[in-house]
């Protein structure tokens, strides 16, 4: 150990946009040059931070790889009068290209999962990660080859007189890519990280790399992405820990944040502890992110939400309002002959709690219109779920008119419960661009709901979290006619579809075997109706998103 003074570190918990390289190289510079301007010597910032994560089939692109070395040069120059100050940025690597350390004659994949060191306008080197993972979200080996096949060795650099090894996300849930570090020389561990956010992920991802410091002997820096993309949340919540895999720094969830340690020789560190949020906190958190995120960077003017004075719709708004303010959120309530009275009230009532435009457009002329037209058609035959879907249907094209006319996006508001089984009916309530609590589970859109009330103000009338669900799409109609209580559903729910059991194990858990059954039945035959849903925000390990690929058809049932 050359030095005793503590070497100021900064975390950048950046929110990159995927393929936005100037707004994202301007991130990256502006947390270097208040980490510089703050006496810090080294800068990490996320994995794949220069180009955002995922980039997902832009890396297939040359002109996309080009603009990412390009931009990584950029980033190098910006920061070149920055005296003694080291920044490490995550990025993809292509080599073959001019200064490249393969030729494109050799036969191993071109791409690279990257972390350059960057100091006095020059990339002193590049470190490339050793560990793709290919489950849940995740789709590395599509794009990248490992740093290992690519003859890539460890990086340790040397800043303040302490060696920082570098290792990116999953590298660091292995062994062999911590120990190799240290075998470098690596006195501090640093993790660039742009690990999607689930509920229960922070504590996961603190033990295990608590775990690998532990093991390595060696304080630890991890650096975390936050913002939303697409259907995945990125919660921030960067931290340290020191050699014994104690938390000695952990920053903010679900914002941008330049946290600031010290590192001392032995292993120490020191840094503000911010504490972490209850997991229904850390829900709403993630659903506010993914919808500001998702509307903003996509730059759609606002939003428009089928109020039905239910408590789905009355979350979906609620979390709007909290991500967008009032002014960029417009209501529509569109009553049907079934819909009970206490649903417009309270429709009314939670729409002038938060301030937003609220309208309503009956659909009752609409509705007979239908009915007359299909009378002959359907003559001798009883009303049944055609005439319910009819009533979604029109919704949905008035809700998409409203989206064409003006601009604003549809925010869809079926949970998760719902898509699982296919309570759910395609080009009505489906009908829309974001679906916001798709993974949402029923049993947690109440625990939500009454979370939210409890911070300050009641913007979600009692009433509506109190009553009976239902589509109000027949008289008298309750979910439960159609489903088993939500508390059954939900744990059979997550067994089955989260947890990968099998029938017989879920029954022999003490579960009714009609409800298992049934449940699992709807599951299957309701998957056509999930790949045409909108995309939805992921806040559990297993949602009906990218982790789900289960074939249409199918014939296996257990």
């Amino acid at each position: 150990m050359s030095t005793q003074v503590p070497v100021k570190v900064a975390l950048a918990q950046i929110n990159a946009t995927v393929g936005d390289l100037a707004g994202n190289s301007r991130l990256i510079v502006d947390a270097a040059l208040r980490a510089h301007a703050q006496g810090a010597q080294l800068v990490l910032t996320p994995e794949l931070s220069l180009c955002g994560y995922p980039p997902e089939d832009l890396l297939l692109r040359s002109a996309f790889m080009q603009a990412c070395a390009q931009a990584l040069q950029g980033v190098a120059e910006q920061l070149a009068d920055c005296a003694g100050l080291h920044v490490v940025v995550g990025h993809p690597h292509q080599f073959g290209e001019k200064g490249d350390l393969r030729s494109r004659s050799q036969a191993v994949p071109q791409r690279c999962n990257a972390a350059s060191v960057l100091a006095g306008g020059r990339v002193l080197a590049t470190y490339c990660k050793r560990e793709l993972p290919n489950y849940q979200v995740f789709d590395e080996r599509r794009y990248f080859a490992s740093g290992r096949d690519c003859g890539q060795g460890p990086v340790v650099f040397e800043v303040g007189g302490l060696k920082f090894g570098l290792n990116i996300c999953e590298d660091a849930w292995f062994d062999e890519p911590a120990r190799a570090a240290k075998a470098a020389g690596a006195e501090v561990l640093c993790v660039l990280n742009a690990s999607p956010f689930h509920l229960g992920k922070l504590a996961e991802r603190e033990a295990r790399m608590a775990e690998r410091a532990r093991d390595v002997g060696l304080s630890l820096l991890y650096t975390h992405l936050t913002g939303g993309q697409d259907e995945v949340v990125f919660d921030g919540a960067s931290f340290a820990l020191d050699a014994q895999g104690r938390i000695a720094a952990r920053a903010p969830m679900f914002e941008q944040a330049l946290w600031l340690v010290e590192v001392s020789a032995g292993g120490s560190v020191a840094g503000p502890i911010t504490a972490v949020p209850s997991l229904e906190a850390q829900a709403w958190s993630a659903l506010v992110t993914g919808v500001r995120d998702y509307i903003v960077k996509n730059g759609f003017p606002g939003v428009i939400i089928g109020l039905s004075g239910g408590v789905d719709s009355a979350l979906v708004l609620a979390v709007a309002v909290d991500a967008l303010g009032a002014d960029r959120v417009r209501c529509v309530m569109m009553p049907s002959p079934y819909t009970a009275y206490i649903s417009w009230i309270d429709a009314r009532d939670m729409a002038q709690r938060l301030g937003v435009r609220y309208d309503e457009i009956s659909i009752v002329p609409m509705f007979d219109a239908f009915r007359a037209s299909l009378a002959a058609e359907f003559a001798g035959r009883a009303e049944d779920a055609t005439e319910e879907n009819i009533q979604a249907r029109i919704r949905g094209t008035l809700l998409m008119a409203l989206s064409n006319k003006f601009g604003a996006i549809v925010l869809t508001t079926g949970n998760k419960s719902e898509m699982a089984t296919g309570y759910c009916t395609l080009y009505g309530d489906m009908a829309g661009g974001f679906a916001v609590i798709k993974d949402v589970a029923k049993t947690l859109v109440y625990r939500l709901a009454n979370w939210r009330n409890a911070q300050g103000s009641e913007v979600i009338p009692e009433r509506i979290i109190t009553r009976p669900p239902s589509a109000e799409l027949r008289p008298d109609q309750k979910d439960q006619d159609s489903l088993p209580p939500y508390e059954v559903l939900d744990a059979i729910l997550q067994r089955y579809m989260e947890e990968d059991q099998g029938i017989a194990e879920i029954i022999g858990a003490g579960f009714p075997a009609a409800d298992v059954q049934r449940v699992t039945h709807l599951i299957k035959v309701n998957e056509y109706k999930r790949r045409q849903s909108p995309v939805g925000i992921r806040i559990t390990h297993r949602s009906f998103g990218k982790d789900w690929r289960y074939p249409i058809t199918s014939k296996f049932r257990a």
